[in-house]
């Protein structure tokens, strides 16, 4: 971490969000399990923070057997129960059977596209887009792109991938590059 260069406002909430924003947020990514997982997570987002999702983030590994897709898609109703029965987790029944709903469509892609990167990395042509922000409120909630993934996810059978969360994903996963511009984080 760099506790002397000026970072986007909005991770100054403590360490955990400080050290989010610095090693992982807006870092491009392209490892399938990491992918599934940060889209999972972000749906789990919906409604609540992303602070409240990233202090149970370690809690969800465990619960999703390390967000392998394989073991996922497997899950049974005993399964789910249990999963709604773990207080480290969000415990909302749709956003719990969604994700083994979404392993099941990851799956799918994979299979179709080779990798969830080759297909995901597609709304944005294969590179980051950058933006030039110098105030929060100058971030959109969601664009064309996002618009795009979220309608083509939607449609391959995922849950919980409106506009605005494939917005957030492809912020988090360095599918866009929204760092302000005097954040020590900014790439170009």
């Amino acid at each position: 971490m760099h506790p002397d260069k000026p970072r986007c406002p909005w991770c100054e909430k403590d360490d955990l969000y400080r050290d989010y924003h610095d090693r992982e947020w807006g870092v491009p990514l392209h490892d399938d399990r990491k992918l599934f997982e940060l889209l999972n997570l972000e749906g789990a987002q919906a409604g609540l923070s992303w602070y409240t999702v990233l202090t149970k983030r370690d809690n969800y590994r465990k619960a999703f057997d390390d967000w392998d897709p394989v073991k996922i898609a497997r899950y049974k109703q005993a399964r789910i129960e249990k999963l709604l029965d773990n207080p480290g987790i969000i415990r909302n029944r749709l956003k719990v059977e969604g994700v083994v709903l979404n392993a099941k469509a990851f799956l799918a892609i994979q299979k179709e596209w080779g990798s969830f990167d080759a297909y995901i990395w597609q709304f944005v042509d294969g590179k980051t887009i950058r933006n030039h922000w110098t105030k929060l409120g100058q971030l959109p909630a969601k664009t064309p792109q996002s618009d795009a993934m979220s309608k083509d996810l939607k449609k391959r059978g995922f849950k919980f991938v409106g506009s605005t969360i494939c917005y957030a994903f492809m912020q988090a996963s360095g599918m866009v590059d929204d760092h302000m511009d005097f954040c020590w984080k900014r790439t170009g």
